[in-house]
């Protein structure tokens, strides 16, 4: 039976990856420095350090996985000072190249980066332009720089960007937002569509799958970015969670009057008021749009399983499982 290795199964994408093989009935590993949440899936996992070469070397080793998903990482935007606060990005990927070197039932290996190789609104010209502007970014054009480098270990390979992903298991910061959709304290801002590649969980899994079967000469060397196909408006998106949660309608606020509390918002953070909920930085992360030409992996991956709105159905119903909303 195929054996499949997947790195960093505690976070949101490896998590949703490797349950949605193990119901296929495939044999699978997860590795990660934290436990599963659910002992159920402990038989699945392996306590696993990317950073302990002897260690990682001996897990791969012992397993003899015919693919690997590397997913595990750092992914915080906090570091602001040193790049190796990002060591897991850097070092992680060499150690993980070099335990594949070792392996030789390894036969192809799917490295995740990060659409943030790029700032948020900026769109390459090819995979080998970068744009990155804070520490988490730069660390990932070190991952891929490193897979490239040391030809993904010299078994079959390829570099995914996912964009923003969404679905049941996302994280705190995400979790915060939807309450307040639910607390009808959320607001749009202006009145344009803001278009965005989002991805819900179930289709990226789904695609990091077909990744994996997909003939050789499809994929090998190659950069893809993760996300649905279409991308789809800010604004629609929220009122589909809206209607779903049965909260009240979202709001809309002129652009300007929003700026202005945005620099409010900076202006109390500089003088130590961290808990205002608004600044610039979060304005323009709202109003930048951001869509990639997703074709060359739609080719590959073909139909997605999940529609926007079955997907809003099943965040909604796994926040009020977990008490989230009520």
């Amino acid at each position: 039976m195929t054996k499949i290795l997947i790195t960093g199964t505690s976070g949101f994408i490896g998590n949703h990856l490797l349950h949605f093989l193990i119901k296929q009935d495939l044999n699978v590993l997860g590795i990660d420095i934290v436990p599963p949440q659910d002992n159920q899936y402990l038989p699945f996992f392996k306590q696993t350090d990317l950073l302990e070469l002897g260690n990682l070397i001996t897990t791969v080793q012992q397993f003899q996985p015919d693919f690997i998903f590397h997913l595990a990482a750092r992914t915080d935007l906090n570091e602001t000072k040193d790049i190796r606060g990002y060591a897991s990005n850097i070092d992680g990927v060499e150690n993980l190249i070099a335990a594949i070197r070792q392996t030789p039932s390894v036969k192809r290996c799917i490295f995740t980066s990060s659409q943030l190789v790029c700032k948020v609104g900026y769109v390459p010209k090819d995979e080998n332009e970068y744009n990155p502007n804070n520490l988490y970014g730069e660390s990932k054009v070190l991952t891929e720089k490193i897979v490239r480098e040391n030809d993904g270990g010299g078994v079959e390979w390829c570099i995914v960007r996912p964009t923003t992903v969404w679905g049941p298991g996302m994280s705190s910061h995400y979790q915060r937002f939807l309450k307040m959709v639910n607390q009808g304290r959320y607001f749009h801002i202006g009145n344009s569509s803001l278009y965005k590649s989002y991805s819900y969980i179930g289709n990226i899994v789904y695609q990091y799958k077909m990744l994996m079967e997909s003939p050789s000469e499809l994929i090998n060397k190659k950069t893809f970015y993760l996300a649905d196909y279409s991308p789809i408006s800010l604004h629609h998106w929220i009122d589909l969670i809206q209607e779903e949660m049965g909260a009240k309608p979202v709001p809309t606020y002129p652009e300007g009057l929003m700026r202005f509390l945005a620099i409010f918002g900076d202006i109390l953070s500089t003088i130590g008021v961290k808990k205002f909920p608004f600044n610039t930085f979060r304005l323009n992360n709202i109003l930048t749009e951001y869509t990639f030409d997703l074709s060359e992996t739609e080719k590959i991956c073909g139909e997605l399983p999940f529609s926007i709105e079955e997907g809003v159905k099943e965040l909604v119903i796994w926040l009020k499982n977990e008490k989230i909303i009520t």
